[in-house]
Formats: C-alpha cells, structure tokens, sequence
C-alpha cells in the first residue's frame, strides 16, 4: 500500500509502531521495520546511552528504517535530541510538546520530524515549523491521551494542514486502517495491538492481561491531576482512582506512581504497575508476530478500500 506516508518514510506499510516506553526497545522496532512498518525505539526517561545502546542494536537486527520517540518533557529530552545527530537517526517523532527548539539542527541534519498533536492548532503550528507529518492520537489510545477521539480529530486536522496526517488511538484492525484513511489520513500509528505480538518483551501478566481484556476493559487515572492516562483495569488502577475520589494530594498520587510503568512492563506487578493500554484491546485475542499483524491488517484494509 502506497501512500503519502509510505513515501516519507521509506516503508512498505504506512503504519508506524506506537512508542510505548518501557515496551519499544530494538527487538520490537526492529521486528515492525522488518515486517514493513516503521519501528519506533522509545527514549523515554532513559539515560542518553541506554538508549544509544538500542539504537545500535536495532542496526544490527535490521537494515530497514526505523526511529526514535522523545517525548519533550522528559529531563533527557536535550540528550536525546544530541543523540538523534550523533548517531545519525533519520526519524524521529516527538510528544508532550513542541520540538521547535531542535527543528533547525535536526532538518539540517535531514531527519524527518513527525509530532504527535493533541489538537488542530498544534497541528497547524507543527506544519510551520517544518514538520513533515503529524499524528494525531485520540482518547482511545493507551497512556497518555487528550481530550478528542480519532473520529473527530483526525479529519479537522486533515483539512487544517497540507503535510501527511497519520492517525492514532483505536486502531488495531484493517476496518480501523480503512476509517482512518477515509478520515483523511495517509497513515496509522499503533500501540496496544504490538502489546500482543511475540516479539514483545512485556511481561506474561501483561501481555495475557491484554489478550483477556473486553470493550470496557480499560480506565483513565491522572484526570484530576491534569495528565490522564488509559490503563488496563487493575488493582492499581482501582487505588489511583481512589485516590483521585478522595482528593489525595497530588503528591501522594505521584509518589505510588514512581517505578509503576516498569512495574508491569518488567514485574507484571497488579497491584503497583500501570499497565498502559487502548480500548481497542477487547478485539485483541491472539499472539502473533509483528509481520502477520501488519499483513492480516493491511491485506483487510486493502479488500475494504478497494475492492
């Protein structure tokens, strides 16, 4: 499937992998890069090495392209952004914020520079900046989100911007590849359905967590504190919202979070992780690789789309 993003991006597939911190290391981007989509490597909160270590692992495991997440506020954002040019990466996207401070030493260098936005004029200011494509995620996604669906959002921006929209949040299916693209966007970005593929590293109490989930398996925590984020329906993401119920200060909230990602990524610990996760996960229910994920979703979107 040819389309803007495909152009930009050098793949077979206009998907690219969600990136998940904690989750996308080298073996997962590198398996998405192979199956024909972009593989992402997340940065993170990871010290600059660490992460300079997977990006050198990923070479090793593929010779497609694949790139880097930074997500802005992260105290090695600047690190991360240094590393993009010392080791040459040649995409990267970016989230909570605006990369407008890296943009011109990035484009110089030739990376191509795609955002994740949360609303139309954020889109629209990441197109002046020189973005060359924006993902607009919606509420349905796992972890961090903002306030509007992939339905809406996705074609208000489509008609806002002139670079390739890319959508996110909801899509796990070729019927979700197919909406998207009548939506008007050129490309997809997906997180939770990589959660089940076998090159995954999570945990096995997460991954079946995942597999098990139905429609209303997910909760939003993090509302009262201005940053929601889409889990999984745990006992820790029934004590969050507790918490939360109870107007519990804000630091007490912070403090029972520290380690929690990691907690379920590494430990599949219930009772403290947050095992971030999207609504679309009630359609997930088997194990496969990354390649026969994006060829089932791609070969159903293409009978949809034409025919």
């Amino acid at each position: 499937m040819k389309t803007a993003v495909t152009e930009l991006l050098k793949t077979e597939y206009p998907i690219i992998q969600g990136s998940m911190a904690w989750i996308a290391d080298a073996t997962l981007a590198a398996a998405v890069s192979n199956a024909g989509g972009l593989g992402l490597i997340a940065g993170g909160s990871a010290p600059a090495d660490a992460i300079r270590t997977e990006i050198q692992k990923a070479r090793t495991l593929t010779d497609k392209p694949f790139g880097l997440n930074i997500m802005l506020m992260s105290p090695n954002a600047d690190d991360l952004a240094q590393l993009v040019l010392d080791e040459k990466v040649k995409i990267v996207t970016t989230g909570a914020g605006s990369p407008g401070v890296y943009m011109e030493h990035w484009k110089d260098a030739g990376v191509t520079v795609i955002p994740v936005v949360a609303s139309v004029a954020l889109a629209s200011r990441m197109e002046r900046l020189g973005a060359d494509a924006v993902i607009c995620e919606g509420c349905e996604a796992g972890g961090h989100i903002g306030d509007l669906t992939t339905m809406c959002f996705v074609p208000q921006v489509a008609d806002a911007v002139k670079i390739p929209v890319i959508a996110a949040g909801g899509i796990a299916d070729g019927r979700g590849i197919a909406a998207a693209f009548m939506l008007g966007a050129s490309g997809v970005q997906c997180g939770t359905v990589f959660l089940t593929a076998e090159e995954c590293g999570i945990h096995e109490i997460y991954k079946q967590r995942v597999l098990d989930a139905k429609d209303t398996g997910t909760a939003v925590t993090g509302r009262s504190g201005g940053h929601p984020v889409r889990c999984l329906k745990t006992p820790s993401t029934r004590k969050m919202l507790a918490m939360e119920k109870e107007n519990q200060p804000l630091e007490v909230m912070e403090e029972f979070l520290v380690g929690s990602l990691r907690k379920a990524v590494k430990d599949g610990n219930l009772e403290e992780g947050s095992f971030m996760c999207g609504q679309i996960a009630g359609m997930l229910n088997s194990r496969k690789t990354c390649r026969e994920i994006i060829t089932d979703m791609f070969t159903q979107a293409e009978g949809l789309l034409h025919g």
